[in-house]
Protein backbone atom coordinates (compact mmCIF):
# COMPACT_ATOMS: atom_id res chain seq x y z
CA UNK A 1 0.00 0.00 0.00
CA UNK A 2 0.98 3.20 -0.29
CA UNK A 3 0.48 5.76 2.36
CA UNK A 4 -2.82 7.06 1.51
CA UNK A 5 -4.17 3.53 1.23
CA UNK A 6 -3.37 2.37 4.50
CA UNK A 7 -4.90 5.78 6.17
CA UNK A 8 -7.77 4.90 4.49
CA UNK A 9 -7.73 0.93 5.21
CA UNK A 10 -7.04 2.05 8.70
CA UNK A 11 -9.71 4.46 9.15
CA UNK A 12 -12.11 2.00 7.69
CA UNK A 13 -11.14 -1.11 10.03
CA UNK A 14 -11.76 1.69 12.58
CA UNK A 15 -15.87 1.77 11.68
CA UNK A 16 -15.21 5.12 9.29
CA UNK A 17 -17.57 4.52 6.15
CA UNK A 18 -18.28 7.96 5.09
CA UNK A 19 -15.98 10.61 3.56
CA UNK A 20 -17.22 13.91 3.15
CA UNK A 21 -14.67 15.69 0.54
CA UNK A 22 -13.74 19.02 -1.35
CA UNK A 23 -10.34 17.98 -2.63
CA UNK A 24 -7.72 19.69 -4.49
CA UNK A 25 -4.30 18.70 -6.64
CA UNK A 26 -2.79 17.88 -3.16
CA UNK A 27 -5.20 14.96 -2.14
CA UNK A 28 -5.60 13.17 -5.22
CA UNK A 29 -3.72 10.06 -3.37
CA UNK A 30 -5.96 10.19 -1.03
CA UNK A 31 -8.99 10.65 -3.55
CA UNK A 32 -7.76 7.38 -5.53
CA UNK A 33 -7.23 6.00 -1.87
CA UNK A 34 -10.74 6.71 -0.88
CA UNK A 35 -12.23 4.74 -4.56
CA UNK A 36 -10.22 1.68 -4.15
CA UNK A 37 -11.35 1.30 -0.13
CA UNK A 38 -14.43 -0.55 -0.44
CA UNK A 39 -16.92 0.62 1.77
CA UNK A 40 -16.02 4.32 2.02
CA UNK A 41 -18.46 6.14 1.00
CA UNK A 42 -17.41 9.68 -0.82
CA UNK A 43 -19.70 12.28 -0.64
CA UNK A 44 -18.59 15.87 -2.63
CA UNK A 45 -19.80 19.43 -1.19
CA UNK A 46 -19.25 21.84 -3.36
CA UNK A 47 -17.75 24.63 -0.41
CA UNK A 48 -15.58 23.21 2.37
CA UNK A 49 -18.14 24.51 4.88
CA UNK A 50 -20.70 22.74 3.66
CA UNK A 51 -17.92 19.36 4.19
CA UNK A 52 -17.02 20.27 7.92
CA UNK A 53 -21.26 20.95 8.74
CA UNK A 54 -22.55 17.81 7.24
CA UNK A 55 -19.53 15.88 9.19
CA UNK A 56 -21.05 17.25 12.12
CA UNK A 57 -24.29 16.43 11.28
CA UNK A 58 -23.05 13.32 10.94
CA UNK A 59 -21.36 12.74 14.46
CA UNK A 60 -24.16 14.14 16.01
CA UNK A 61 -26.37 11.22 15.02
CA UNK A 62 -24.11 8.21 14.30
CA UNK A 63 -22.40 9.23 17.28
CA UNK A 64 -19.02 7.80 15.49
CA UNK A 65 -16.80 10.25 13.51
CA UNK A 66 -17.23 10.51 9.36
CA UNK A 67 -13.87 12.34 7.42
CA UNK A 68 -13.02 15.16 5.74
CA UNK A 69 -10.87 15.81 2.80
CA UNK A 70 -9.82 19.19 2.67
CA UNK A 71 -7.50 20.97 0.43
CA UNK A 72 -4.60 22.70 1.96
CA UNK A 73 -4.46 25.29 4.02
CA UNK A 74 -6.93 27.54 2.60
CA UNK A 75 -9.76 24.82 2.08
CA UNK A 76 -9.36 23.53 5.47
CA UNK A 77 -9.63 27.87 6.42
CA UNK A 78 -12.86 27.85 4.56
CA UNK A 79 -14.35 25.24 6.83
CA UNK A 80 -13.40 26.63 9.85
CA UNK A 81 -16.22 28.22 10.89
CA UNK A 82 -18.40 24.46 11.13
CA UNK A 83 -15.75 23.29 12.68
CA UNK A 84 -16.00 25.56 15.57
CA UNK A 85 -19.46 24.85 15.53
CA UNK A 86 -18.78 21.51 15.83
CA UNK A 87 -15.83 21.33 18.54
CA UNK A 88 -19.00 23.60 20.62
CA UNK A 89 -21.31 20.57 19.59
CA UNK A 90 -18.84 18.13 20.86
CA UNK A 91 -19.19 16.33 17.61
CA UNK A 92 -16.75 13.45 16.64
CA UNK A 93 -14.77 14.62 13.26
CA UNK A 94 -11.73 13.54 11.56
CA UNK A 95 -10.24 16.15 9.48
CA UNK A 96 -7.34 14.99 6.51
CA UNK A 97 -5.50 17.79 5.17
CA UNK A 98 -3.64 17.56 2.36
CA UNK A 99 -0.44 19.62 2.16
CA UNK A 100 2.49 20.45 -0.31
CA UNK A 101 5.24 17.25 -0.33
CA UNK A 102 8.03 17.79 2.38
CA UNK A 103 10.60 18.77 -0.34
CA UNK A 104 8.15 21.31 -2.12
CA UNK A 105 7.31 23.40 1.50
CA UNK A 106 10.86 25.61 1.09
CA UNK A 107 10.04 26.53 -2.55
CA UNK A 108 7.06 28.58 -0.91
CA UNK A 109 4.88 27.69 -3.80
CA UNK A 110 0.92 30.14 -4.03
CA UNK A 111 -1.10 28.08 -1.71
CA UNK A 112 2.15 27.07 1.02
CA UNK A 113 0.51 28.03 4.32
CA UNK A 114 0.84 27.35 7.87
CA UNK A 115 -1.92 24.03 7.77
CA UNK A 116 -1.14 23.82 12.01
CA UNK A 117 -1.60 27.04 13.08
CA UNK A 118 -4.88 26.84 10.64
CA UNK A 119 -6.38 23.61 12.27
CA UNK A 120 -5.26 24.57 15.87
CA UNK A 121 -7.97 26.70 16.74
CA UNK A 122 -11.35 24.70 15.81
CA UNK A 123 -9.25 21.24 16.67
CA UNK A 124 -9.21 19.32 19.58
CA UNK A 125 -5.67 17.42 18.49
CA UNK A 126 -3.88 18.15 15.51
CA UNK A 127 -1.21 15.65 13.75
CA UNK A 128 1.34 16.00 10.83
CA UNK A 129 2.25 13.06 9.86
CA UNK A 130 6.02 12.09 9.84
CA UNK A 131 6.48 9.25 6.94
CA UNK A 132 4.52 7.30 4.40
CA UNK A 133 4.08 4.62 7.46
CA UNK A 134 3.39 6.85 10.26
CA UNK A 135 0.37 7.96 7.94
CA UNK A 136 -1.94 4.95 9.15
CA UNK A 137 -0.67 5.26 12.68
CA UNK A 138 -2.02 8.97 13.02
CA UNK A 139 -5.66 7.60 11.12
CA UNK A 140 -5.89 5.35 14.24
CA UNK A 141 -4.73 7.99 16.83
CA UNK A 142 -7.44 10.93 14.65
CA UNK A 143 -9.91 7.96 15.55
CA UNK A 144 -9.29 7.44 18.75
CA UNK A 145 -9.04 11.05 19.49
CA UNK A 146 -12.76 12.03 17.89
CA UNK A 147 -14.69 9.12 19.33
CA UNK A 148 -13.16 10.54 23.11
CA UNK A 149 -16.38 10.92 24.96
CA UNK A 150 -18.51 13.16 23.63
CA UNK A 151 -16.69 13.41 20.42
CA UNK A 152 -13.41 15.64 19.36
CA UNK A 153 -12.25 17.14 16.18
CA UNK A 154 -9.09 15.42 15.11
CA UNK A 155 -7.41 16.91 12.49
CA UNK A 156 -4.62 15.12 10.55
CA UNK A 157 -2.07 16.96 8.12
CA UNK A 158 -0.88 14.64 5.31
CA UNK A 159 2.25 15.59 2.97
CA UNK A 160 1.43 15.10 -0.66
CA UNK A 161 5.06 12.10 -0.87
CA UNK A 162 4.06 10.31 2.60
CA UNK A 163 0.44 9.92 0.46
CA UNK A 164 2.07 8.76 -2.94
CA UNK A 165 4.78 7.35 -1.38
CA UNK A 166 4.72 2.97 -1.49
CA UNK A 167 5.70 0.65 1.56
CA UNK A 168 2.68 1.16 4.21
CA UNK A 169 0.39 -0.45 5.62
CA UNK A 170 -3.35 -0.31 7.36
CA UNK A 171 -2.63 -0.46 11.51
CA UNK A 172 -4.98 -2.47 13.84
CA UNK A 173 -7.75 -0.03 15.41
CA UNK A 174 -7.12 1.44 18.67
CA UNK A 175 -8.52 0.89 21.85
CA UNK A 176 -11.12 3.70 22.51
CA UNK A 177 -11.47 5.29 26.21
CA UNK A 178 -14.23 5.16 28.55
CA UNK A 179 -16.20 8.40 29.16
CA UNK A 180 -14.74 10.14 32.05
CA UNK A 181 -16.97 10.19 35.22
CA UNK A 182 -17.67 12.64 37.19
CA UNK A 183 -16.59 12.78 40.66
CA UNK A 184 -18.02 11.29 43.40
CA UNK A 185 -18.35 14.18 45.38
CA UNK A 186 -19.78 16.36 42.70
CA UNK A 187 -22.62 13.54 42.58
CA UNK A 188 -23.06 13.63 46.33
CA UNK A 189 -22.98 17.13 46.15
CA UNK A 190 -25.70 17.34 43.33
CA UNK A 191 -27.84 14.98 45.06
CA UNK A 192 -27.58 16.68 48.68
CA UNK A 193 -28.56 20.30 46.74
CA UNK A 194 -31.35 19.00 45.16
CA UNK A 195 -32.97 17.25 48.12
CA UNK A 196 -32.34 19.78 50.65
CA UNK A 197 -31.73 23.30 49.22
CA UNK A 198 -34.27 25.89 49.55
CA UNK A 199 -36.42 27.56 47.53
CA UNK A 200 -36.71 26.49 43.96
CA UNK A 201 -34.53 24.18 42.01
CA UNK A 202 -33.55 23.49 38.56
CA UNK A 203 -31.62 20.47 36.84
CA UNK A 204 -29.75 22.44 34.10
CA UNK A 205 -28.80 19.71 30.83
CA UNK A 206 -26.91 20.41 27.67
CA UNK A 207 -24.49 17.98 25.72
CA UNK A 208 -25.32 14.24 25.93
CA UNK A 209 -27.69 14.85 28.75
CA UNK A 210 -30.51 15.87 26.57
CA UNK A 211 -30.36 12.15 24.74
CA UNK A 212 -33.45 10.36 25.99
CA UNK A 213 -31.89 7.47 28.15
CA UNK A 214 -30.26 10.10 30.05
CA UNK A 215 -33.57 12.43 30.37
CA UNK A 216 -35.29 9.56 31.68
CA UNK A 217 -33.01 9.98 34.79
CA UNK A 218 -33.13 13.42 34.85
CA UNK A 219 -36.83 12.79 34.65
CA UNK A 220 -36.39 10.30 38.05
CA UNK A 221 -34.47 13.07 40.25
CA UNK A 222 -37.06 15.55 39.22
CA UNK A 223 -40.01 13.66 40.55
CA UNK A 224 -37.56 12.80 43.44
CA UNK A 225 -36.80 16.57 44.28
CA UNK A 226 -39.51 18.99 42.43
CA UNK A 227 -36.92 20.22 40.47
CA UNK A 228 -36.91 21.76 37.19
CA UNK A 229 -35.47 20.47 34.16
CA UNK A 230 -34.00 23.35 32.17
CA UNK A 231 -32.39 22.53 28.39
CA UNK A 232 -29.27 25.18 27.50
CA UNK A 233 -30.19 27.10 24.68
CA UNK A 234 -28.69 25.23 21.87
CA UNK A 235 -28.46 22.18 22.13
CA UNK A 236 -26.22 19.50 19.87
CA UNK A 237 -29.26 16.82 20.20
CA UNK A 238 -32.24 16.88 22.05
CA UNK A 239 -34.46 13.97 21.91
CA UNK A 240 -37.85 15.53 22.73
CA UNK A 241 -41.41 14.66 21.56
CA UNK A 242 -44.54 13.14 23.08
CA UNK A 243 -44.16 10.49 25.18
CA UNK A 244 -40.47 11.94 26.31
CA UNK A 245 -39.04 13.75 29.56
CA UNK A 246 -40.26 17.22 28.98
CA UNK A 247 -37.54 19.89 29.47
CA UNK A 248 -37.92 23.52 29.70
CA UNK A 249 -35.49 25.73 27.42
CA UNK A 250 -33.60 28.74 28.56
CA UNK A 251 -34.31 31.67 26.73
CA UNK A 252 -31.54 33.53 24.23
CA UNK A 253 -31.27 37.06 25.07
CA UNK A 254 -29.53 37.82 28.13
CA UNK A 255 -31.81 39.49 30.43
CA UNK A 256 -34.48 37.65 29.44
CA UNK A 257 -32.49 34.38 30.51
CA UNK A 258 -31.30 36.07 33.47
CA UNK A 259 -34.86 36.75 34.79
CA UNK A 260 -35.88 33.26 33.76
CA UNK A 261 -33.33 31.81 36.39
CA UNK A 262 -33.71 34.57 39.22
CA UNK A 263 -36.01 32.48 40.75
CA UNK A 264 -34.06 29.62 41.65
CA UNK A 265 -32.31 28.85 44.92
CA UNK A 266 -29.96 26.15 43.42
CA UNK A 267 -29.06 25.01 40.15
CA UNK A 268 -27.37 21.83 39.31
CA UNK A 269 -25.51 21.89 35.65
CA UNK A 270 -25.24 18.08 33.76
CA UNK A 271 -23.40 18.25 29.86
CA UNK A 272 -22.95 22.11 30.27
CA UNK A 273 -21.54 25.06 32.25
CA UNK A 274 -23.54 27.21 33.44
CA UNK A 275 -24.90 30.13 30.86
CA UNK A 276 -23.88 33.27 29.80
CA UNK A 277 -24.74 35.99 27.74
CA UNK A 278 -24.21 35.15 23.89
CA UNK A 279 -22.52 38.88 23.43
CA UNK A 280 -21.99 41.85 25.87
CA UNK A 281 -24.25 44.83 26.02
CA UNK A 282 -23.76 48.08 27.18
CA UNK A 283 -25.37 47.75 31.28
CA UNK A 284 -26.68 44.44 30.64
CA UNK A 285 -25.43 41.01 32.30
CA UNK A 286 -22.72 38.34 31.18
CA UNK A 287 -23.77 36.17 34.13
CA UNK A 288 -27.04 34.55 34.27
CA UNK A 289 -27.32 32.81 37.19
CA UNK A 290 -28.95 34.38 40.18
CA UNK A 291 -26.44 35.86 42.95
CA UNK A 292 -26.17 33.72 45.86
CA UNK A 293 -28.01 30.93 43.94
CA UNK A 294 -26.08 27.34 45.05
CA UNK A 295 -24.05 26.02 41.97
CA UNK A 296 -22.78 22.55 41.32
CA UNK A 297 -21.74 20.99 38.17
CA UNK A 298 -22.46 17.66 38.27
CA UNK A 299 -20.80 17.11 35.07
CA UNK A 300 -19.28 18.90 32.09
CA UNK A 301 -19.58 18.50 28.58
CA UNK A 302 -16.63 15.59 28.58
CA UNK A 303 -17.85 13.85 31.99
CA UNK A 304 -20.37 11.31 30.95
CA UNK A 305 -23.87 12.85 31.57
CA UNK A 306 -26.06 9.41 31.66
CA UNK A 307 -24.10 7.54 34.47
CA UNK A 308 -23.63 11.16 36.62
CA UNK A 309 -27.59 11.57 36.23
CA UNK A 310 -28.28 8.15 37.59
CA UNK A 311 -26.02 8.11 40.13
CA UNK A 312 -27.70 11.09 41.28
CA UNK A 313 -31.01 9.37 40.90
CA UNK A 314 -29.76 6.36 42.73
CA UNK A 315 -28.62 8.78 45.66
CA UNK A 316 -31.69 10.17 45.73
CA UNK A 317 -33.38 7.00 45.97
CA UNK A 318 -35.41 8.06 43.24
CA UNK A 319 -38.97 6.97 41.42
CA UNK A 320 -38.74 4.45 38.67
CA UNK A 321 -40.99 6.70 37.13
CA UNK A 322 -40.09 9.70 35.29
CA UNK A 323 -41.65 13.22 35.47
CA UNK A 324 -42.82 15.21 33.98
CA UNK A 325 -44.24 13.26 30.70
CA UNK A 326 -44.54 15.45 27.66
CA UNK A 327 -48.24 15.16 26.45
CA UNK A 328 -49.04 15.05 22.72
CA UNK A 329 -50.27 18.65 21.34
CA UNK A 330 -51.64 20.73 18.47
CA UNK A 331 -52.26 24.21 17.93
CA UNK A 332 -54.72 25.69 15.14
CA UNK A 333 -53.40 26.68 12.39
CA UNK A 334 -54.62 30.06 11.59
CA UNK A 335 -55.54 30.49 7.84
CA UNK A 336 -54.57 33.01 5.08
CA UNK A 337 -51.44 34.58 5.42
CA UNK A 338 -48.60 32.42 6.31
CA UNK A 339 -46.86 33.45 9.86
CA UNK A 340 -44.33 31.88 11.68
CA UNK A 341 -47.11 30.44 14.24
CA UNK A 342 -48.89 28.84 11.32
CA UNK A 343 -45.50 27.23 10.31
CA UNK A 344 -45.07 25.93 13.80
CA UNK A 345 -48.63 24.58 13.85
CA UNK A 346 -48.32 23.05 10.54
CA UNK A 347 -44.89 21.04 11.27
CA UNK A 348 -46.56 20.19 14.69
CA UNK A 349 -49.75 18.29 12.99
CA UNK A 350 -47.43 16.82 10.30
CA UNK A 351 -43.88 16.50 11.61
CA UNK A 352 -43.13 12.38 10.69
CA UNK A 353 -42.19 9.97 13.80
CA UNK A 354 -38.47 9.94 14.05
CA UNK A 355 -37.69 12.83 12.14
CA UNK A 356 -34.55 14.91 12.54
CA UNK A 357 -34.80 18.88 12.42
CA UNK A 358 -32.12 20.71 11.62
CA UNK A 359 -32.76 24.22 12.99
CA UNK A 360 -31.01 27.01 12.18
CA UNK A 361 -34.42 29.41 11.78
CA UNK A 362 -32.85 32.57 14.16
CA UNK A 363 -35.48 34.81 14.78
CA UNK A 364 -38.21 33.14 12.00
CA UNK A 365 -38.02 29.17 14.38
CA UNK A 366 -38.73 29.73 17.73
CA UNK A 367 -42.79 28.88 17.53
CA UNK A 368 -41.71 26.00 15.56
CA UNK A 369 -39.38 24.78 18.46
CA UNK A 370 -42.39 25.47 21.06
CA UNK A 371 -44.50 24.26 19.09
CA UNK A 372 -43.43 20.74 18.19
CA UNK A 373 -42.59 19.60 21.94
CA UNK A 374 -45.79 17.41 22.07
CA UNK A 375 -44.92 16.35 18.20
CA UNK A 376 -44.15 12.87 17.79
CA UNK A 377 -40.74 11.78 18.60
CA UNK A 378 -38.31 13.25 17.21
CA UNK A 379 -34.46 15.19 17.51
CA UNK A 380 -33.79 18.31 17.48
CA UNK A 381 -30.37 19.36 16.21
CA UNK A 382 -29.29 23.40 16.80
CA UNK A 383 -26.78 26.15 15.67
CA UNK A 384 -24.55 24.80 19.35
CA UNK A 385 -21.58 27.20 18.02
CA UNK A 386 -23.08 29.98 17.07
CA UNK A 387 -21.77 30.14 14.19
CA UNK A 388 -24.18 30.80 10.88
CA UNK A 389 -24.69 28.69 7.95
CA UNK A 390 -24.81 25.13 9.86
CA UNK A 391 -27.87 24.34 9.15
CA UNK A 392 -28.26 22.79 5.49
CA UNK A 393 -24.76 20.64 5.96
CA UNK A 394 -26.12 19.65 9.25
CA UNK A 395 -29.20 18.51 7.02
CA UNK A 396 -27.17 16.51 4.76
CA UNK A 397 -24.67 15.17 7.48
CA UNK A 398 -27.65 13.53 9.35
CA UNK A 399 -29.82 12.38 6.43
CA UNK A 400 -26.39 10.01 4.96
CA UNK A 401 -25.83 8.89 9.01
CA UNK A 402 -30.14 7.54 9.34
CA UNK A 403 -30.88 7.56 5.62
CA UNK A 404 -34.30 5.75 6.80
CA UNK A 405 -35.36 8.82 8.81
CA UNK A 406 -36.99 12.30 7.47
CA UNK A 407 -34.71 14.70 7.98
CA UNK A 408 -36.33 19.03 8.09
CA UNK A 409 -33.92 22.17 7.96
CA UNK A 410 -35.18 25.12 9.20
CA UNK A 411 -33.34 27.90 8.17
CA UNK A 412 -33.39 31.75 7.94
CA UNK A 413 -32.74 33.17 4.56
CA UNK A 414 -29.57 35.07 5.73
CA UNK A 415 -27.75 32.33 6.98
CA UNK A 416 -28.87 29.59 4.55
CA UNK A 417 -27.06 32.05 1.81
CA UNK A 418 -23.66 30.66 3.38
CA UNK A 419 -23.34 27.58 2.81
CA UNK A 420 -26.72 26.90 -0.28
CA UNK A 421 -24.14 24.49 -1.61
CA UNK A 422 -25.71 22.02 0.36
CA UNK A 423 -28.60 22.24 -1.65
CA UNK A 424 -26.58 20.63 -4.27
CA UNK A 425 -25.17 17.64 -2.20
CA UNK A 426 -29.03 16.94 -1.83
CA UNK A 427 -29.82 16.93 -5.07
CA UNK A 428 -26.76 14.47 -6.32
CA UNK A 429 -26.92 12.05 -3.06
CA UNK A 430 -31.22 12.45 -3.32
CA UNK A 431 -30.48 12.74 0.24
CA UNK A 432 -34.43 13.02 2.06
CA UNK A 433 -34.36 16.24 3.52
CA UNK A 434 -37.04 18.70 3.24
CA UNK A 435 -35.78 22.48 3.19
CA UNK A 436 -38.25 25.33 5.28
CA UNK A 437 -36.70 28.75 4.10
CA UNK A 438 -37.88 31.34 6.00
CA UNK A 439 -37.77 34.38 3.58
CA UNK A 440 -38.55 37.60 5.31
CA UNK A 441 -35.73 39.45 3.55
CA UNK A 442 -33.15 40.41 6.27
CA UNK A 443 -30.80 39.18 9.11
CA UNK A 444 -33.91 40.14 11.16
CA UNK A 445 -32.10 39.26 14.33
CA UNK A 446 -29.02 41.79 13.51
CA UNK A 447 -31.92 44.27 13.39
CA UNK A 448 -32.79 43.55 16.70
CA UNK A 449 -29.47 43.50 18.19
CA UNK A 450 -28.63 46.86 16.40
CA UNK A 451 -31.29 48.34 18.60
CA UNK A 452 -30.36 45.62 21.90
CA UNK A 453 -26.55 46.92 21.62
CA UNK A 454 -27.52 51.04 21.74
CA UNK A 455 -27.59 51.92 18.48
CA UNK A 456 -30.11 55.23 17.97
CA UNK A 457 -31.84 55.87 15.05
CA UNK A 458 -29.82 53.93 12.51
CA UNK A 459 -29.10 55.20 9.38
CA UNK A 460 -29.93 53.85 5.95
CA UNK A 461 -26.07 52.78 5.42
CA UNK A 462 -26.43 50.82 8.63
CA UNK A 463 -30.08 49.53 7.83
CA UNK A 464 -28.57 48.59 4.28
CA UNK A 465 -25.90 45.82 5.43
CA UNK A 466 -29.14 44.50 7.22
CA UNK A 467 -31.42 44.32 4.57
CA UNK A 468 -31.59 41.32 1.62
CA UNK A 469 -34.44 42.96 -0.64
CA UNK A 470 -32.02 44.63 -2.92
CA UNK A 471 -32.33 42.69 -5.03
CA UNK A 472 -34.63 39.94 -3.63
CA UNK A 473 -33.54 36.09 -3.20
CA UNK A 474 -35.53 34.19 -4.73
CA UNK A 475 -34.75 30.36 -3.02
CA UNK A 476 -36.92 28.81 -5.45
CA UNK A 477 -35.09 29.73 -8.51
CA UNK A 478 -31.71 28.98 -6.18
CA UNK A 479 -33.08 25.38 -5.45
CA UNK A 480 -34.20 24.50 -8.70
CA UNK A 481 -31.06 25.53 -10.00
CA UNK A 482 -28.97 23.33 -7.77
CA UNK A 483 -31.26 20.07 -8.47
CA UNK A 484 -33.89 19.99 -5.90
CA UNK A 485 -37.44 20.28 -6.29
CA UNK A 486 -38.87 23.65 -4.70
CA UNK A 487 -42.22 25.65 -4.28
CA UNK A 488 -42.96 29.14 -3.31
CA UNK A 489 -45.86 29.24 -0.39
CA UNK A 490 -47.47 32.64 0.95
CA UNK A 491 -50.64 31.01 2.96
CA UNK A 492 -51.27 28.48 6.08
CA UNK A 493 -53.15 26.42 3.23
CA UNK A 494 -49.78 26.20 0.45
CA UNK A 495 -47.69 25.59 3.39
CA UNK A 496 -49.82 22.43 4.71
CA UNK A 497 -50.48 21.18 1.59
CA UNK A 498 -46.39 21.74 0.51
CA UNK A 499 -45.20 19.97 3.56
CA UNK A 500 -47.46 17.50 3.14
CA UNK A 501 -46.57 16.63 -0.25
CA UNK A 502 -42.81 16.84 0.71
CA UNK A 503 -42.81 14.25 3.27
CA UNK A 504 -44.74 11.73 1.17
CA UNK A 505 -42.30 11.39 -0.96
CA UNK A 506 -38.31 10.63 -0.73
CA UNK A 507 -35.54 12.77 -1.70
CA UNK A 508 -34.82 16.41 -1.13
CA UNK A 509 -37.40 19.19 -1.41
CA UNK A 510 -37.48 22.81 -0.63
CA UNK A 511 -40.30 25.09 0.87
CA UNK A 512 -39.92 28.82 0.38
CA UNK A 513 -42.28 30.40 2.99
CA UNK A 514 -42.33 33.90 2.38
CA UNK A 515 -43.18 36.04 5.87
Amino acid sequence: MNGAEAFIQTLKDCGVDVCFANPGTSEMQLVAAVDRTHGMRAVLGLFEGVVTGAADGYGRMADKPAVTLLHLGPGLGNGLANLHNARRAGSPVINMVGDHATYHRHHDAPLTSDVVGVAQPMSDWVRVSRSERDLAQAGAEAFAMAQSYPGKIATVVVPADHAWTEGSAAVAAPACSAPALAPDAALAAAAEALKSGEGPKALFLGGRALREDALVQAGRIAEATGARLIAETFAARHQRGAGRVAVEKLPYFGEQAQAYLAEFKTLVFCGTEPPVSFFAYPGKPSWLSPDGATIVRLASLREDALAALTGVAAALDAPAEAAPIQDATSFPAEPGKLTTASIGAVLNELLPEGAIVSDESATSGGAAYGMCAGAAKHDWLQLTGGSIGQGLPLAVGAAVACPDRKVIALHGDGGAMYTNQALWTMAREQLDVTTVIFNNGSYAILNIELMRVGVQNPGPKALSMLDLRNPAINWTRLSEGMGVPAVRVETTEEFRAALADALAHKGPRLIEAML
